[in-house]
């Protein structure tokens, strides 16, 4: 039985041909022909079964055959906010691991111990867009700029989320923070607990993972302040991307 083959064409119903890098892999690599049977994906929900009707070197055209209309596999919106690794590699096959899970929205973060201070989202595009493909995922995956840590959190200090920072400090050490900043005392919701016992099925989630040295202390105190609860991952020592891939896991299994 013939493979079917999934296209990202995100204007699928406005257009007749697949875009420029889709078609290039239509015919160069499948050596796809007039007459043979394609499934489109727009990202946004739908999937269209279509048929080639006209190819040249660098055009494959096509005609919809039939809508189809795909169910959310999670009703709740996963955003995980990571800081890159410096090595780039690794943060890529975490966007492309967390893509094929499933996961709504992923930002980059900028913060006081990075490691890595840019990157380049057209890369971090066409990752997303190949998971996409790859796990027959019907949405595709936000992928965000990167953004200073500050700038974010202040950002989504009044999102409706449950909001959570993950990082690897003493209690103690958070708490002193914040008395330092604004006299807070501690309190029940500033206690670190397991991601997994702080998630609420069915709500929205964004969960923060920090560099290779982790978040800096004042990081953690400010995320508090604003609203988000500090959890851990488990006992052990994660890396960046493995401790990202862990979270996303649990977003979607609580989903």
């Amino acid at each position: 039985m013939k493979e079917t083959r999934y296209f990202y064409t995100p204007n699928a119903l406005e257009s007749n041909e697949l875009p420029e890098e889709e078609a290039q892999h239509a015919l160069r690599v499948l050596r796809l022909v007039a007459g043979d049977d394609i499934m489109l994906m727009d990202g946004q929900g739908t999937f269209y079964e279509a048929e080639v009707t006209a190819t040249d070197k660098r055009h494959c055209h096509y005609s919809i055959l039939r809508e189809l209309p795909q169910e959310r596999l999670w009703t709740p919106w996963l955003h995980i906010a990571v800081a890159p690794t410096k090595n780039i590699d690794r943060m890529e096959w975490f966007v492309e691991k967390a893509v094929e899970i499933g996961v709504d929205e992923i930002s980059f973060l900028n913060c006081q111990y990075s490691e890595r201070r840019n990157l380049r989202i057209d890369r971090m595009e066409k990752i997303v867009v190949s998971a996409m493909k790859q796990s027959r995922k019907a949405w595709k995956t936000q992928v965000n700029e990167m953004v200073d840590f500050s700038s974010f959190v202040q950002k989504m200090k009044d999102d409706d989320a449950n909001r959570f920072i993950c990082h690897c400090y003493d209690e103690s050490d958070i708490t002193q923070a914040l008395v330092d900043k604004g006299g807070a005392s501690p309190t029940t919701a500033n206690r670190k607990i397991l991601l997994r016992d702080a998630l609420t099925q069915g709500r929205n989630a964004v969960v923060l993972v920090g560099p290779e040295g982790d978040f800096s202390i004042d990081e953690v105190a400010d995320a508090e302040r604003l609203g988000f609860q500090p959890v851990s991952l488990g006992d052990s020592r994660l890396r960046t991307e493995t401790a990202a891939l862990v979270a996303v896991h649990l977003m979607r299994l609580f989903a």
